[in-house]
């Protein structure tokens, strides 16, 4: 097998119909969230957007769910997929009573919770501030200009006798209700990147807390949960709006060094192109530690999630 240090993803994701990311109501009214970005031709101009916090937590779900299949270890707080983490674990709390310093938090954070290893946490109890970085980082799904639209729609709560006495207690939910929803489509910029020479590593002590084997399976549960999140993504309003999930295209960068696995944002249209061209300079100039792949439909990302995990 290869080793591997990082790699990033960057591609065009489709998506129809969804609410995956809203900013709130007013009134009967959701609204959704909305961004303002730099086109290529230089003008500010608004689009909708699923934050990489909202993507974040999707993986986030779908590593607990691959670490409690894969039987890897779990803080009995990230067992129940508590967003505080470890640090609302009773086992933690009884443990941090003693005098540890950062090194010795960060060590029993990464021996003892695959989650709280790959996504990070800031420990803040007993006057403490130990922070562990995450080895996972979204951008924002970012909507591509005039390839992305909102639309609200009007729904409402059928009720028999609707007007009849007792159907209209404020506060109950029990009368009927009138609302509008947002509905979004379009093509949408990802981004992210992922740390892997980090998995099992104190950053204090410069040393790896866990062996090559439970890193190895640490490795194959990240590379699932990432994948994972393109397939299924597990935002808002998925009971009566569950994402049409078209075509994702774009490259993937990896690198066998501590030479950064490079991004372009796919907001610009030709992003692939200076993707391959950084790649190539770069390996000029480090002997070839960059390797760069292609895909263009969810097909052919299965298929490098699947040779990312039997290959390095």
């Amino acid at each position: 097998m290869k080793n591997l240090g990082s790699f990033s993803i960057c591609g065009v994701l489709d998506l129809n119909l969804h609410s995956l990311n809203n900013e709130g109501g007013e009134g009967n009214q959701i609204m959704t969230r909305q961004v303002r970005i730099l086109g290529e031709d230089g003008k500010l101009v608004h689009v909708n957007a699923i934050s990489g916090d909202m993507f974040k937590h999707i993986q986030a779900e779908h590593l607990v769910d691959t670490a409690r299949e894969k039987g890897l270890p779990l803080c009995s707080a990230c067992k129940r997929f508590d967003p505080n983490r470890i640090a609302n674990a009773k086992e933690f709390k009884e443990w941090l009573k003693k005098d540890f310093n950062d090194a010795q938090i960060t060590n029993y954070l990464v021996e003892n919770c695959t989650v709280d290893d790959l996504e990070g946490i800031l420990v803040t109890a007993q006057n403490k501030n130990t922070p562990r970085k995450s080895t996972v980082e979204f951008g924002w799904v970012v909507g591509i200009p005039e390839r992305v639209a909102s639309d609200s729609h009007f729904h409402v709560k059928l009720m028999r006798d609707a007007g009849a006495a007792g159907n209209d207690e404020e506060g109950a939910n029990v009368g009927q209700n009138i609302y509008h929803r947002p509905v979004n489509s379009g093509s949408y910029a990802v981004v992210l990147n992922v740390d892997i020479g980090r998995i099992g590593f104190n950053d204090i002590t410069r040393e790896y807390v866990i062996d090559d084997e439970g890193r190895r399976a640490r490795f194959e549960g990240l590379v699932r949960s990432v994948l994972f999140t393109f397939l299924e993504p597990k935002g808002a309003m998925r009971n009566t709006q569950n994402v049409h999930i078209g075509s994702f295209s774009g490259v993937v960068t990896m690198s066998n060094s501590t030479v950064p696995a490079p991004t372009v944002s796919p907001l610009r249209k030709n992003y692939r192109d200076e993707l391959k061209s950084i790649v190539g300079t770069l390996n000029n100039m480090t002997d070839g530690a960059l390797e760069i792949s292609s895909f263009d439909s969810l097909t052919d990302f299965t298929g490098l999630g699947q040779n990312l995990i039997q290959e390095y």
